[in-house]
């Protein structure tokens, strides 16, 4: 009882003490940004100058371009490998698990060096019967660029881990789903298109939204094989101009705002697939309060 009374006693966090807190945590933001804003070094004027030049625009749309390629690539076939590694086909499984396996287990930065230089391995790719006559026949050189490296290197690399973030959601859609669309004579594949990919998609969303803003920042690991996206045209500008820590507050500050965008976007996404899963606190706060009844138990109203 005395453990009661304490708990009907307990006060809620002191106003002062809250606003203290605010203050203070506005005191530290307004000093950090009056450094960075009043320091020389940062060259102000040259991040403006640079900002919204045509080198570094069209560095900021290969970027761009990037992410949506190999995030359209790696999530197909993703989910290739996810169903393939929840098969009960063990070969089928085991192919996806190693996959799966060795591209999370290798540096994304290896991979590309690697994808850069498979001329090195393989001088020429042709199509054929194995250990029989060739059809056609290609320079490996010819058909690896920077751009499709860059694009291997990504798309190969962000399959594995959306495969794992696949297969997360829809194990959490209860089996019985499954069964139960079965029973209505639905095929395994139909059941998994109209049934579990779109109840699986509230544990897919987040996940690949923090793996769409990851690639954002990733593909500046594409500036070491030559490839002309954000961070290499800001090198290429520094490399003549020596305006090092300005140009590289210009490529900050792009990836900021468009990681920014992007969290707004996954925001809205997750609203809208988690709608119906509870009530806003607005409308709980709408409804009628309960009656009592005459032997003083509540009932609904």
């Amino acid at each position: 009882m005395d453990k009661l009374r304490d708990v009907a006693r307990a006060l809620p966090s002191s106003r002062f003490s809250q606003r203290l807190s605010w203050g203070f945590t506005l005191i530290v933001d307004f000093y950090v940004l009056w450094c960075i804003g009043t320091n020389r070094h940062f060259e102000w004027h040259v991040v403006y100058q640079w900002f919204n030049e045509k080198t570094v625009l069209n560095g900021l749309a290969m970027t761009l371009d990037l992410t949506v390629v190999a995030m359209i690539i790696g999530t197909i076939l993703g989910l290739l490998l996810a169903i393939g590694r929840m098969s009960n086909n063990r070969l089928l499984s085991g192919l996806s698990g190693f996959y799966i396996w060795f591209f999370r287990g290798t540096p994304l930065l290896v991979q590309l060096i690697f994808w850069y230089n498979l001329a090195t391995l393989f001088p020429r790719v042709s199509l054929g019967i194995p250990f029989g006559p060739e059809w056609m026949s290609w320079k490996t050189n010819d058909l690896i660029t920077p751009l499709t490296a860059a694009i291997a290197g990504l798309a190969l690399n962000e399959a594995a881990y959306m495969a794992e973030i696949i297969r997360g959601g829809l194990l959490s859609v209860d089996h019985g789903q499954v069964e139960t669309a079965q029973a209505f004579g639905m095929s395994r594949s139909r059941a998994l298109r109209r049934i579990i990919i779109t109840q699986a998609m509230r544990a897919i969303v987040p996940p690949t939204g923090n793996q769409l803003i990851s690639m954002i920042k990733v593909t500046s690991l594409v500036s070491v094989i030559a490839m002309g996206d954000l961070l290499y045209s800001v090198q290429a500008i520094y490399n003549s101009t020596f305006a090092v820590i300005p140009m590289l507050m210009v490529a900050v500050m792009w990836y900021l705002f468009i990681t920014s965008l992007l969290n707004i976007g996954q925001s809205a996404i997750e609203r809208y697939y988690s709608r119906g899963e509870r009530l806003p606190a607005s409308e709980t706060r709408r409804l009628p309060p309960a009656k009592a009844n005459v032997s003083g138990k509540e009932e609904p109203q």
